[in-house]
């Protein structure tokens, strides 16, 4: 019911720049929080940042003052700005969104995943 598509991944050298898009679309009634998680080889996936329909920002430790969450709600579209990367943040980055999907009355909320997109940081 709910697709959500990143882009955005890539290769950079340390020190370099990327921003991750991911664009919800399907019966999408509204999304509450969306966000960005990782996973590295052989590391259980883990929180990178979140942000709220009213662009209230939450961030892992590892990544605060380097990347940036933002969204725009009426194209249904989260960003990750990520700067200053670093050998660690090499992982599979993932788009999630807390949907409500449906029209009213019948209206559902459900948690959608996107597929990932690779970030790789190498010298």
């Amino acid at each position: 019911q709910v697709q959500l598509v990143e882009s955005g991944g890539g290769w950079v050298q340390p020190g370099g720049s990327l921003r991750l898009s991911c664009a919800a679309s399907g019966r999408i009634f509204s999304i509450n929080t969306m966000g960005w998680y990782r996973q590295a080889p052989g590391q259980q996936r883990e929180l990178v940042a979140t942000t709220t329909q009213g662009g209230s920002a939450n961030y892992a430790d590892s990544v605060l003052g380097r990347f940036t969450i933002s969204r725009d709600n009426a194209k249904k579209t989260v960003y990750l700005q990520m700067n200053n990367l670093k050998l660690e943040d090499t992982a599979v980055y993932y788009c999630n969104a807390d949907v409500i999907v449906g029209s009213i009355p019948s209206v559902k909320r459900i948690e959608s995943w996107g597929q990932g997109t690779q970030v790789t940081i190498s010298s």
